[in-house]
């Protein structure tokens, strides 16, 4: 495996699975992201790709979230606010996908990882895939994934994991709230339940699926520009010294 993580695609039978890693469980570094949305938007493209499987690699972490690594070394509005924008655009290449995004979330979920799992169509997980929004307890806050997350979830338990940033959600509260469609105690019970909903979507009448992922998705047409000023917020809160060094403590064994 690559020390810079990776993004990669693999189609069978009109399945299309997209595979994200770094060695770091899973963070997000800004590479990462712009590849995960370029592997979305060509798999969405591909008249051979009927459903896509969004995932990640090993057992023990779906998504740290953000690179505290970019964060820190993020020198001005413009670099955070680009940074930011992988989460948008990520986000947003899922929503305009013409087929649905399945995840399959084998463990803990953070920050960005949340949105992620949020934004996909639907969402199988491991039992052991507890959530948490961390970003206040940095000093920025989940801005740019806030409108998934609330809109699968819901604005209560939206603000309730926005709020209380530094504790931990289990994986039932997750399906209780609508974060997850169904739980699993193994990972050979989650591939198979993924598996088996990936090859009924692929047999499925394709047209009939992208108008039904369009009514799913109704008044979302705003999120091209939301999103990217959401963005904004969170590039101009990641220069200040509250965020600096909360993220200093953080990777000193914190987090």
């Amino acid at each position: 495996m690559s020390a810079d993580g990776f993004v990669k695609t693999e189609i069978n039978d009109g399945i299309a699975t997209i595979t994200f890693f770094h060695p770091r469980s899973n963070s997000l570094p800004g590479v990462i992201l712009q590849g995960m949305a370029k592997a979305i938007e060509h798999a969405g493209m591909d008249e051979n790709v009927k459903v896509i499987v969004l995932r990640s690699d090993g057992e023990k972490s779906f998504c740290a979230g953000a690179s505290f690594d970019e964060l820190v070394a993020v020198s001005s509005f413009d670099e955070g606010r680009n940074f930011f924008s992988g989460f948008a655009l990520v986000i947003n290449a899922i929503r305009k996908a013409p087929k649905f995004v399945i995840a399959r979330v084998q463990g803990k979920a953070v920050g960005g990882g949340v949105g992620i799992a949020c934004a996909a169509d639907y969402t199988l997980a491991h039992d052991s895939a507890d959530v948490k929004l961390s970003e206040l307890a940095v000093g920025i806050g989940p801005f740019v994934v806030g409108p998934a997350v609330e809109r699968k979830i819901g604005s209560a338990a939206f603000a309730s994991l926005a709020i209380n940033a530094t504790e931990w959600r289990n994986a039932v509260w997750a399906k209780k709230h609508g974060m997850y469609a169904d739980l699993y105690d193994s990972m050979e019970g989650l591939d198979e339940a993924v598996g088996k909903l990936s090859r009924t979507l692929a047999d499925s009448s394709p047209e009939a699926m992208r108008r039904l992922k369009e009514v799913l998705w109704e008044g979302t047409s705003n999120w091209e520009s939301l999103l990217m000023s959401r963005a904004e917020i969170s590039g101009t809160l990641v220069l200040s010294q509250f965020t600096r060094d909360a993220i200093a403590k953080f990777k000193a064994g914190a987090r």
